[in-house]
């Protein structure tokens, strides 16, 4: 029988070129677009490619945003793909969900803004150059520790996949039942906010799994970092649009409080898996997963 002597090229773990160009094209969009949306969430109507009421809505859009100039600064500065990974397939479910609620609410834009063309320029693209980049990446990735490194315990990684499938049903009901959402939602939304709040859903909806599958802390690190930026800049819009807040509605406490709560378990678990790194931290964290 044949033998194949083809040498085994071993995986580098190394970020491709390709790769930190598509950061550094994406950065400036979402820099600009948070400045907009974050500083002046009340004049979308001269400053964006389509009006969106009420603040709270851009606002955390832009949170989304800002959020992603952190991903995407981390990714220019990383060295190892693995460190990364964890946040381009959510990325790319993120820009597919506001590229298809462009087409499906096209009338709603302003045709004739710049924000406009810059916002199709990135929506129609960027899902496809995120996944092609991902797809090319990918298999630099080696599947082992850094020397430091950790395990995610099993537990904390199931709960972090359930709250992630809980987000992106969430996610797919705002998208394809909006008129259902709206009508219980803390604040005002219109099909078209329904279904660009669903792509901020969808995120970190994605995130959890990508997390739950891959049990290493140093994939997580930084998407995690990300994450955490996002959430404390939708709670300081929320205290800047309380008044656009159905403030009698339990949604509005749930949606704050689940967020809070969020915030809260990103920085516990983050704090106590870097408590974990350095010597014999691995036996630490393979115990407890034997444990769970």
């Amino acid at each position: 029988m044949p033998v194949d002597n083809q040498p085994v090229v071993p995986r580098k773990d190394q970020i491709y070129r390709e790769t930190k160009w598509l950061a550094l094209f994406i950065l400036p969009f979402l820099v600009v677009a948070f400045l907009l949306l974050f500083i002046w969430p009340d004049r979308t109507d001269k400053t964006f490619a389509w009006t969106i009421l009420p603040s709270m809505t851009p606002m955390m859009l832009a949170s989304a945003y800002i959020g992603g100039v952190y991903f995407f600064t981390g990714v220019i500065l990383a060295k190892q793909w693995h460190h990364i990974k964890v946040g381009f397939l959510p990325v790319t479910a993120f820009a597919s969900i506001l590229g298809v609620a462009t087409m499906l609410h096209w009338d709603r834009f302003n045709h004739s803004h710049i924000s406009f063309f810059a916002w199709t320029a990135l929506y129609f693209t960027a899902p496809f150059l995120v996944a092609v980049i991902w797809l090319r990446n990918r298999v630099a990735d080696p599947g082992i520790n850094d020397p430091q490194d950790v395990n995610i315990p099993v537990r904390w990684r199931g709960v972090m996949g359930v709250v992630g499938v809980i987000t992106i049903l969430i996610s797919g009901l705002l998208f394809l039942r909006p008129d259902s959402m709206i009508a219980v939602w803390p604040w005002q939304l219109s099909p078209l906010t329904a279904r660009v709040v669903s792509a901020m859903f969808v995120l970190p909806g994605l995130v959890g799994l990508g997390i739950a599958v891959d049990s290493r802390w140093s994939s997580s690190r930084l998407i995690l970092q990300s994450q955490a930026f996002s959430i404390v800049f939708i709670l300081i819009g929320a205290v800047r649009a309380w008044d656009d807040f159905n403030q009698s509605s339990p949604a509005s406490y749930l949606f704050i409080g689940g967020l809070a709560m969020l915030l809260i378990g990103i920085f516990a678990v983050y704090l106590f898996m870097e408590s974990l790194r350095g010597s014999g931290a691995r036996t630490l964290a393979d115990a407890a997963n034997k444990a769970d």
